[in-house]
Formats: structure tokens, sequence, C-alpha cells
């Protein structure tokens, strides 16, 4: 039987240190790569995130999803160091060294919460390296922090804070159960994780959202085809951040997910497959009449 660990890609440089890459499936000529960003919860990695996703998209497409500075299986620095080392200049630089390294000119990218700010910044920082953009529970506007993200960064480790921090996520507590919760406590509680995550976002915590946040009149230039989708019962990121969203980008499309919280692509993995996929294919389809 395999023990290998499902959450360990590839090794690729990024910058000055190396970071865990997923990198499944074949793009058609002309198809960009889509670049996955997970969210910002303990014990969280690309594959934590977006298991059920990849291997279906990876069918269509290139896909690509790389653990972010500070969590999963990417290099993180020694906990001395990490003071002021986790700043969205440092996520964006690790996504463009990645799509550098792996000669991705140009990719579609699909962000979740914290992973979805970092899209929008991204997106705004470096306009030709991105086709569409897909937002998922999106952080990245200002918003009084909830007390389901104040309590999802402020977590410390035991079973009993993740199974709370479990229900606060899924919507459909059929979804949370005790082996859940074990898995990611104890992913919560290998070496570096906590010692990286409880560097990230210390109280006061609503200086993080404002520090995650874009300016408006750079969101409202956004040039990008954008999907902005959120769960209506989401008790992490408020559902008023997707619907500012939706306003200001010129050329957004919205989707609610009714009962649903803040694991749309888990809570509703199939519809979540088919609604990016066809978002992506249109532009597919428009480039190749186009051509």
């Amino acid at each position: 039987m395999s023990t290998a660990n499902p959450e360990i890609g590839k090794k690729v440089r990024t910058g000055g240190f190396e970071s865990n890459v997923h990198d499944q499936g074949t793009s058609a000529p002309g198809q960009p790569p889509v670049l996955f960003v997970h969210g910002s919860g303990p014990g969280v990695s690309a594959w934590a995130n977006w298991r059920l996703v990849l291997p279906r998209l990876a069918t269509q497409r290139r896909v690509v999803a790389p653990d972010m500075l500070g969590f999963g299986y990417t290099d993180r620095p020694q906990p001395a160091d990490q003071a002021g080392v986790y700043t969205m200049d440092a996520w964006v630089q690790q996504a463009v060294d990645l799509l550098d390294t792996l000669d991705i000119a140009q990719a579609d990218l699909v962000g979740n919460s914290f992973g979805g700010a970092l899209a929008l910044a991204l997106a705004i920082r470096h306009p030709q390296r991105v086709r569409r953009l897909v937002l998922m529970g999106s952080v990245g506007v200002r918003f009084p922090i909830t007390p389901g993200l104040d309590a999802v960064w402020g977590y410390t480790p035991s079973f009993e804070n993740m199974r709370r921090i479990m229900d606060v996520f899924a919507h459909d507590r059929r979804l949370v159960n005790d082996e859940l919760a074990k898995l990611r406590y104890e992913a919560s509680i290998r070496p570096g994780f906590q010692e990286s995550f409880g560097a990230m976002f210390p109280a006061p915590r609503q200086r993080w959202v404002d520090a995650l946040a874009s300016p408006e009149a750079a969101i409202r230039a956004l040039p990008h085809s954008t999907l902005v989708i959120h769960g209506r019962d989401d008790q992490v990121i408020p559902m008023s951040t997707s619907l500012t969203l939706a306003q200001w980008i010129p050329d957004a499309q919205l989707h609610l997910f009714g009962r649903c919280g803040h694991w749309t692509q888990i809570e509703h993995t199939e519809r979540f497959v088919r609604l990016v996929g066809d978002f992506l294919a249109e532009a597919d389809a428009a480039a190749s009449a186009a051509a």
C-alpha cells in the first residue's frame, strides 16, 4: 500500500525558495493553464483546498496549484525570520516567479478567499499575465472582520478548536465530522505549520483584512472577464464582498450558491467544476474564433 502524502506535489523554484506545486493535465495550443490559489485556514494546503476540483478540471486543461509561502509544504523561513515576511508583495511575487519558472506567459486564475485577494492583486499588478479571473468567497475589498474569520485566523491548535472552525466553514454539517477535524488538526501541528500561521494574522486582525484589500480604483479598472462566486450562508467572508466585487469589476458575473458556506468547491463540487469549466471554455472559443 502506498504511503505517499497526496499533499506533496513537485518542488518548483520560486525566487529564493522552492514551492510545493501540483501540476496536472495538459492545455491545448493557445489554451492557458489555470492557476489555483488556496485560502488561509489553519493547516491548509493547495491539495486540501482543491483535491476534489483539480482531477476533474485536469481532464479539460492544465491546472497548477501551489502552496503559498507560509502554507503547506512550500519552503518557509525560520521562525525568528518570519516577522514581516507574509505580505501581499511576497505572495504576488511568488506567483509570478512560479509562472516564470513553468514558462507560463498567461494563466487563468482561480482564487479562494485569501487566494481571491491574491488573484485580484496579481491581475491588477500584472494584467498581461492573466486571461480570466474566478474569485470564490474572496477577500480583496475592505469589510468589518466577521467573528468567523477572526476565529479562523486566531486558531490555536487543539482538536476541539479545529472542530469548531470546521463548523464555521461548512453550511452542510454532514461534511464536517470528527475524522475531517482530526485530519485538519493533525495538519495544523506539523512542524513549522502553526509557527507560520501564528505569524501571519496576529491580533488585532482587522488590519489584515485591510492589508489584503486592493484599491477600489484599481479594481474598477480591471479589464479581465471575472466570475465571482459566493456561498449565501458563508460565515467567514460576508456575501457583501462578492456583491461589491461584482459591482466594481466592469466585466463581472456573479453566482451565489444557496445552502452553501465558505467551501463552495467542496459543498457543491460538481456545480463548481461545471461553472468554472464553462466560464473558461467561453474564452477558449472566443480565442479560437479570433484566430
